[in-house]
């Protein structure tokens, strides 16, 4: 029989994983139950951390990580205090994307219309593709308000469209608009620096090759209007950005310089 103690739980999600998924805990007699909800149209993979933990016990231990898929809710823990004054602060981690997915070799078409685009930073770029995510990313500068279209057929699973502030300014990261779209092979494309409001789309939608997805901006860390395209997969709670080959008015673009 569990000890029916009192406690103090506290739960937070990250910068970027409230838009992905939602944590909620509830008591259940002498429990509590740690309970996760994916808000996207895609497998996202989750994980249950604690960074405050006196007097309490749990099964499974944490932290814990699965898979939800979308829409999925679960059940990712049962926590209860073992001593007089137990308390604990619960952290979800939400990482979009089937894990260790293996993105195929597949040439993608050109996101924007073939004479509207000037090619700016290419892989590694100097500038602000030097993280995991990033590092095989594509920034293309068009005009403020140029069409972003699918570059391969797949299914959008999150969007972000309510920002409007961007700048050279590495905080200002988490504000740039977005659609991210699921491909069949686990991988995903991402098409950020969207228009305020500009995002066509909607979470679980089926887009097709040319399709409009959106509106060119310069939300979020952004020195001007430009198309930010990057090819990513889940890492295992993180995402990491894939080479690809993209095709162009002259040919193949060369991403590499």
């Amino acid at each position: 029989m569990k000890p029916a103690l009192a406690l103090l739980a506290l739960l937070s999600l990250p910068v970027g994983a409230a838009e992905l998924a939602q944590l909620s805990v509830h008591r259940q007699g002498g429990e509590q139950v740690a309970v996760a909800v994916n808000r996207s149209a895609g497998p996202i993979e989750v994980e249950l951390l604690a960074d405050q933990w006196q007097g309490m016990a749990s099964e499974p231990g944490l932290p814990y990580r699965r898979v939800l898929g979308p829409g999925e809710q679960a059940t990712m823990a049962r926590l209860w205090p073992v001593a007089e004054g137990g308390r604990h602060e619960l952290r979800l981690l939400a990482v979009p994307g089937p894990p260790h997915a293996q993105a195929r070799d597949v040439v993608y078409s050109l996101p924007v219309e073939e004479s509207d685009f000037e090619l700016g930073q290419g892989f590694h770029g100097g500038w602000s593709h030097g993280d995991e995510a990033n590092r095989y990313a594509v920034d293309l500068i068009v005009a403020e308000g140029t069409p972003v279209l699918a570059a391969r057929d797949g299914t959008v699973v999150a969007t972000m469209a309510g920002h409007a502030e961007g700048g050279a300014d590495r905080s200002l990261a988490a504000q740039a608009n977005f659609v991210r779209v699921l491909h069949d092979d686990g991988s995903m494309a991402l098409y950020a620096h969207l228009q305020e409001s500009g995002v066509n789309v909607r979470t679980g939608d089926r887009v097709h090759l040319g399709q409009v997805l959106g509106y060119a901006g310069s939300t979020g860390f952004s020195s001007g209007p430009h198309l930010h395209f990057a090819i990513q997969v889940n890492g295992g709670m993180r995402l990491v950005s894939v080479p690809f080959r993209m095709i162009g008015p002259n040919g193949y673009l060369p991403l590499k310089r």
